[in-house]
């Protein structure tokens, strides 16, 4: 029988330390809930550390990702204050290089999701964003919504205040073995939980390997890089381009990015080919954080060819002006990446729930996903 003292039995254990898992930490200790978080590195090391930190709402799908993205965002409102976490600027500057995606910027506006954006002219836009290169320029689309962290520090931050604040118990370098509630097996031990939460990203083998098969998902594998350059001073906005709106489905599903994506597959095939798209943004230090590309296997190689981050930069240059700008970091990030969905929520029983964020858009959707799983868990 599992013991009583409420330091050894919880109402959900959380398996997963991302941000996901966070956000369904959060979700269940504002409900009142004890909650234990085991994750199996000693502090952040996945997917939620290695992307922008770019809370990104405007160009989520239509529907049920743009409204979780919408209520994250207000999630990540009310906690990066009580959580000591910076927000390093808002809203969102979409340039458009060319009257395609122009197009489909107005047509993007016509939308439910366009609400409080609204189309910038040339100067405007450089008003907003001081480094947008002029030559070329057809116009953006600004959104308010958008905010940046920086995940490297937010994401400890953040599980730092849910154990201080919200009384969250943390066990961290733990390898959860078995989950059949009440028993969570794991390398140190029994921990009592009457149910769970499994997060796994895109480790799909350690626990419940037979139900995850059975989503065909793969890994995506992403370039990122840090960009210095001695003309940086204040980015002012988060910045995408012309190769987001084929990629980002709030866009891309739009009749009108047919004939952008026509005209990037004759202009720009290797960026597609290579799934690169650009977002920019920015440190507290000044440096850019700048991706991505995308390339999709069973099990991606750690290796990072130079021409792919060739083809970042060279969209990089295409849309901001920053002479002697250079590359002081590199790194890889992977996440789970399914043909059909952007996130799954398996049931294997009536105490267990399986996450994954399928689309890369975690930091972006968890907390609501997070609040719609405890809800269901808990009536």
């Amino acid at each position: 029988m599992p013991p009583t003292d409420s330091q050894l039995h919880f109402d959900v254990a959380i398996i997963g330390a991302g941000i996901v898992g966070l956000g369904h930490a959060l979700a269940a200790a504002r409900r009142g809930k004890r909650v234990v978080v085991i994750d199996r590195d000693a502090q952040a090391n996945g997917a939620s550390i290695r992307n922008f930190g770019f809370v990104t709402v405007t160009g989520q799908q239509k529907g049920a990702c743009w409204e979780r993205a919408m209520r994250s965002r207000a999630v990540w409102g009310e906690v990066v204050d009580a959580a000591g976490i910076a927000v390093e600027h808002t809203g969102l500057c979409v340039a458009a290089r060319r009257p395609e995606a122009q197009r489909v910027l107005e047509a993007f506006l016509e939308t439910d999701m366009g609400r409080d954006c609204r189309l910038l002219s040339p100067a405007e836009a450089r008003e907003k964003v001081p480094a947008l290169r002029a030559e070329g320029l057809a116009g953006a689309l600004w959104s308010p919504h958008e905010a940046r962290v920086e995940s490297r520090l937010a994401i400890p931050k953040l599980a730092a205040w849910l154990e201080a604040t919200h009384g969250v118990t943390f066990r961290r370098s733990c390898l959860v073995k078995d989950v059949v509630p009440p028993r969570i097996e794991t390398s140190q031990g029994v921990i009592y939980a009457d149910t769970a939460v499994v997060c796994p990203g895109d480790n799909f083998l350690a626990l419940f390997p037979e139900r995850i098969a059975a989503y065909g998902l793969t890994v995506c594998k992403l370039h990122m890089l840090r960009v210095t350059s001695p003309s940086i001073d204040r980015l002012g906005a988060a910045v995408m381009s012309d190769l987001g709106l084929v990629r980002y489905l709030g866009y891309s599903e739009l009749p009108e990015a047919s004939a952008l994506r026509e005209r990037l597959q004759t202009e720009q095939a290797a960026a597609l080919d290579n799934g690169v798209h650009l977002i920019v943004v920015q440190s507290a230090d000044g440096s850019l954080v700048v991706g991505d590309s995308h390339h999709y296997g069973e099990t991606m190689d750690p290796f990072a060819p130079a021409a792919v981050d060739e083809l970042i930069l060279e969209e990089f240059d295409h849309v901001l002006d920053l002479p002697r700008r250079a590359v002081s970091e590199r790194w890889i990030g992977t996440y789970a990446s399914a043909p059909d969905r952007l996130m799954l929520v398996d049931r294997p029983s009536e105490t267990v729930r399986i996450v994954i964020v399928t689309s890369g858009t975690g930091a972006s959707t968890g907390f609501a996903i997070g609040e719609e799983v405890i809800a269901e868990l808990f009536g």
